[in-house]
């Protein structure tokens, strides 16, 4: 092999390509990471060199995931940074809520366009009878989340809960930040700005509790996540095509596979972050043993549901306007949430019907606090929960209402325990696969927080030793090619 094609096949993986964005489950992302980590080390004090070098890298990442749209990223930022600035030196109050309007109107404006356009305009030729052409739009990766990320900022500059950074460069650092930037968790600036101005180097607890949940998170995505995939895929690809028993097992297999997957990244987020020497909050804590609607949201994606809770639930009046005024601020919290993960109306529904579960836990808890809690009431309402939760999973997952309804129909009207040995037999390694994801989900979180515990505390050979076998894993049970995580197209 010569020289020119030694560059050419560097050039090739450096530069932006739509079939293979840059993950963190990929080789290439390590490959760069390894080489971004000691620079990063010796920087580590020089705070403005630092912020400097983890943006370039932040925007390259970036760009490897989304291509040019990185330029989009810096234009927000921009923005966002200046009329902050302006909001925060204006006194007169309608001038400084006319500046935050104005922000997060462009914020949402650019958010609509890319991600909403072609669903209104096919609604709206819907309605009047129109022959529709989609508009030629590519979604940017991840842009939902940084311009939550976006909005939160300015709303809390608006309201003088913080301060606006001194220079773009921290702005910008903030909301770009790598390990978060594509797929949350969503970050607070009141949470992270404080830490990036303090910049005190990660402690050997952070370093190894973080490399502890980049395993976790690599075995959750890369293993697990991405192995069943294969089964559930074939279910939903064709909804009427299997048994009862076979399309119940692909809608418990993505159940667990959007966790994995999810979680599994934010793991790897919060991971990477704590060996930088920074703290995210968690996202997820065990879901799935949530007893009722209202835990289930406060486990899952807790980052998006804080925020949902925060900047949409509690403005419209959260709880303090009676029953009726919390049902309809719950309910429309919820729709916005699911518009939030999709332009479709499966995502509205989806998002509907979380918003009427939370209703009906509200209406019911008087009832059910009378109910004792015993071992036998908690694990029915565990039951009851996943249920609800898995059930709609299916519109979530499904490519259309039809679809959907089908496999949920198929699941209980030709359901033979008959099929149960043979699918054993047949998909011996998903079955297991399930196994480990569901007995480690129905462990107490204490049991998983001494694990991270013992093996911060164990040597280094047995770190290297977990991790070298994750690695084999990883290669023993990879598909043909790297799958992106479910949560990139939000």
């Amino acid at each position: 092999m010569d020289f020119s094609t030694v560059t050419q096949n560097i050039a090739h993986c450096l530069t932006f390509s739509a079939d293979n964005p840059m993950l963190f489950s990929s080789g290439l992302f390590w490959v760069l990471f390894l080489v971004f980590l000691p620079i990063y080390a010796m920087l580590k004090q020089r705070r403005l060199q630092m912020m400097i070098f983890v943006l370039g890298f932040s925007l390259y990442f970036y760009y490897k995931s989304s291509g040019w749209f990185f330029l989009l990223l810096v234009a927000t930022s921009l923005c966002d940074w200046l009329l902050s600035h302006a909001i925060f030196r204006t006194a007169v109050t309608w001038k400084r809520k006319l500046l935050a309007t104005t922000s997060i109107a462009v914020s949402l404006s650019v958010l609509g366009y890319f991600k909403y356009a072609n669903f209104f305009l096919w609604n709206w030729n819907a309605m009047v009878g129109g022959n529709f052409q989609p508009l030629d739009i590519i979604l940017p990766v991840g842009i939902s989340f940084y311009t939550f990320q976006s909005i939160s900022y300015v709303v809390d500059v608006y309201k003088r809960s913080i301060e606006p950074t001194r220079s773009w460069i921290e702005y910008a650092f903030y909301l770009s930040f790598f390990p978060q930037l594509v797929a949350g968790p969503i970050v607070r600036a009141d949470y992270f700005l404080p830490q990036l101005k303090e910049n005190r180097p990660a402690s050997r607890h952070m370093v190894y509790s973080g490399l502890w949940l980049v395993i976790v998170g690599i075995v959750k995505k890369a293993i697990i996540a991405d192995y069943i995939a294969q089964y559930n895929d074939l279910i939903f690809s064709n909804p009427a095509g299997y048994s009862g028993f076979e399309t119940l097992m692909g809608i418990a297999g993505y159940t667990m596979q959007i966790y994995c997957d999810f979680s599994g990244y934010s793991d790897m987020a919060i991971g990477i972050a704590s060996i930088l020497g920074f703290k995210l909050s968690d996202n997820f804590r065990l879901p799935y043993q949530s007893k009722n609607i209202t835990e289930f949201w406060r486990r899952w994606h807790i980052s998006l549901s804080s925020w949902l809770r925060d900047y949409i639930y509690i403005p419209l009046g959260g709880n303090r306007r009676g029953k009726w005024r919390t049902y309809a601020n719950n309910l429309a919290t919820m729709l916005i949430g699911g518009l939030w993960h999709g332009a479709a109306w499966k995502f509205v529904f989806w998002g509907g019907m979380h918003g009427v579960g939370l209703m009906l836990h509200k209406a019911l808890k008087p009832h059910l606090s009378r109910i004792a809690d015993t071992r036998l009431t908690t694990a029915a309402s565990r039951v009851i929960t996943i249920t609800f939760v898995s059930l709609l999973w299916v519109f979530f997952r499904a490519e259309t209402f039809t679809d959907a309804t089908t496999i949920i129909v198929n699941a209980f009207s030709d359901l033979n325990v008959s099929h149960i040995v043979p699918f054993i037999a047949e998909r011996g390694t998903w079955c297991a696969m399930m196994t480990i994801i569901i007995t480690a989900h129905s462990l107490p979180l204490e049991w998983l927080e001494k694990a991270s515990q013992w093996f911060v505390r164990t040597s280094w050979i047995v770190k290297l030793l977990i991790f070298m076998l994750t690695v084999q894993l990883t290669l023993q049970f990879a598909t043909a090619e790297v799958k992106p995580f479910i949560y990139f197209q939000f």
